[in-house]
């Protein structure tokens, strides 16, 4: 793992075990994030999308695989190693405000609060942090008299009083309406060119690829695709009005798989186990049905 890496997984594995059955939820997941990212990780309810952010968080731990996080190896981290990493390095933003939030508290008393709990209480830079998310004029209202999206900015401030080099959002925006969407997607990015914080955002709407620098698809576990802009985006104002091709791209993983979209299949009446004919035609790697003459994926 290099100095660049923030996070390195490798054919990540997590099983989860009850007296009579087994899940799955990571089945041999492969992802790299660079230091400085703000990239989203998309997929529907099941991908394993918010099970590989608790890992990521310290909360929960591999069963197999490789997971990096900062240089520290997660499968073999000690328990005062953990409880040091979830202090100062890692942040966390959890779509239910009740988690992060005391109502009776104040923005800013709510921030200066964690900080104190965890040591480093710096109330100039707990003013900076209300500042950089835009709750200067607000930062003494306390929780009732701010919105839901203003609520969410307070519980991004408490994530990095700590000063954390990554930040996990949790469905940031899953509960307010588009505007305000945009508005906390464009504070992530202003929050990462300021203070220099890798951003993970783990979402399910594909319409966040506009508004981060990458998005990674996961699927039955496994990383299954990356979602690229046809264009770039200059500045935070522009992300409102950005209307830009997205193309999704699939990801060929380390030993040799790649996920086809279920459309594609169905489209060809080939099931999950079905075997399939794969032919290098021209440049291209083409997969017919078994005994199929034409029609490819």
């Amino acid at each position: 793992m290099d100095d660049y890496t923030m996070i390195e997984c490798d054919n990540l594995v997590k099983i989860y075990k009850t007296r009579d059955t087994e899940v799955m939820a990571l089945a041999g997941l492969d992802l790299t994030v660079r230091r400085g990212e703000l990239m989203a990780i998309i997929g529907a309810s099941g991908s394993g999308k918010s099970t590989l952010l608790n890992m990521l968080g310290g909360l929960d731990t591999p069963t197999m695989g490789q997971l990096t996080v900062d240089g520290r190896d997660m499968l073999k981290i000690s328990r005062s190693a953990l409880a040091a990493y979830k202090r100062g390095t890692v942040g966390f933003v959890w779509q239910n405000n009740a988690r992060n939030l005391i109502p009776y508290l104040t923005a800013r008393e709510n921030v200066e609060l964690v900080g104190r709990i965890g040591g480093r209480l710096d109330k100039q830079y707990a003013a900076r942090l209300l500042e950089l998310v835009g709750l200067s004029d607000r930062k003494n209202n306390k929780l009732g008299e701010l919105s839901g999206g203003e609520q969410q900015r307070v519980a991004t401030a408490i994530a990095l009083i700590n000063k954390p080099a990554l930040l996990l959002a949790d469905e940031p925006t899953g509960a307010v309406d588009s505007k305000t969407s945009q508005s906390i997607l464009g504070m992530f990015a202003h929050l990462r060119d300021e203070l220099g914080v890798t951003v993970v955002i783990v979402s399910h709407d594909p319409g966040i690829a506009k508004m981060v620098d990458r998005v990674v698809a996961i699927r039955d576990g496994k990383t299954s695709g990356e979602i690229m802009r046809a264009g770039k985006l200059t500045d935070i104002a522009s992300l409102a009005s950005l209307e830009e091709e997205q193309i999704e791209l699939a990801v060929v993983d380390r030993s040799g798989r790649v996920q086809i979209p279920a459309d594609y299949l169905t489209r060809l009446s080939i099931g999950r186990k079905d075997k399939v004919r794969i032919e290098a035609e021209d440049g291209r790697i083409v997969i017919y049905p078994t005994g199929a003459d034409n029609g490819s994926v």
